[in-house]
């Protein structure tokens, strides 16, 4: 099955304007991305940039990866990917998201993996929230899994709840975002032409296959990734990629 990674990347993130150029170590977040996301390439999973901004799709072609323009007008990440699955034939789309400087192309090829397997569901990342990562930190998702390890529900607030203090053995868990859909799950998302009502108050895409019913496999992938929301967020993953450097 033909396999495409694609990676949205907006320009004007409300929360870090110009996410994807900002440097890391000397090098733009969203050519980060994709140097993570290469080895697959090299196995014949293609790779591709789909941006609202000249100065990325610019930046990308020169430095030798592909990109396509598509809307200013998507709404979210995922509604981008649909644009570009419609110009470019695949069977499973990649969705990993263009702030993920860290992903581990082994986890990207859990969720291909994992949609193959689950054709009928949608396929979302998933992992431990680190002991340097605060619970309350609205720019981190948190997810609550049933026993298939289905997503129940993602928010951004601390969940599960509880009336008593919860035992500091307790482990949340966050979501990791690299998504695995077909054509048509594609279609679906995109055809509803705006947010959801828990999708627009929470401001996680994925809450519209929830909201409409659509059964979301969870895989739990490596607990390495940080993604990258606020100026906080990109001083930390600097540190670890110059600390990577000197091993």
């Amino acid at each position: 099955m033909k396999s495409l990674i694609v990676i949205p990347a907006r320009f004007k993130s409300s929360r870090l304007p110009g996410k994807p150029l900002k440097k890391i170590d000397g090098k733009e977040l969203i050519l980060r991305v994709l140097n993570a996301c290469e080895p697959l390439s090299q196995k014949g999973t293609k790779t591709i940039v789909a941006t609202d901004e000249k100065k990325i799709f610019n930046l990308v072609k020169f430095s030798n990866f592909r990109a396509i323009m598509t809307s200013k007008k998507c709404l979210t990440g995922t509604d981008r990917v649909a644009e570009a699955a419609k110009k470019i034939k695949a069977d499973i789309y990649i969705n990993v998201q263009g702030d993920e400087p860290l992903v581990n192309y082994r986890d990207i090829k859990k969720i291909i993996e994992a949609k193959k397997k689950f054709p009928n569901h949608i396929i979302c990342g998933y992992s431990y929230l680190k002991k340097d990562e605060n619970v309350n930190n609205k720019n981190i998702p948190k997810v609550i899994l049933n026993k298939r390890e289905e997503l129940l529900y993602i928010s951004r607030s601390p969940i599960p709840g509880s009336k008593k203090k919860l035992s500091k053995k307790h482990k949340y868990l966050k979501q990791v975002c690299i998504y695995g859909f077909n054509k048509n799950d594609l279609n679906l998302f995109s055809s509803l032409k705006k947010k959801m009502y828990l999708e627009n108050l929470e401001d996680i895409e994925i809450l519209r296959f929830l909201e409409i019913g659509k059964k979301i496999k969870m895989i739990k992938l490596s607990s390495q990734s940080y993604a990258v929301d606020t100026s906080d967020d990109l001083k930390k993953v600097e540190k670890i990629f110059k600390s990577l450097k000197k091993r």
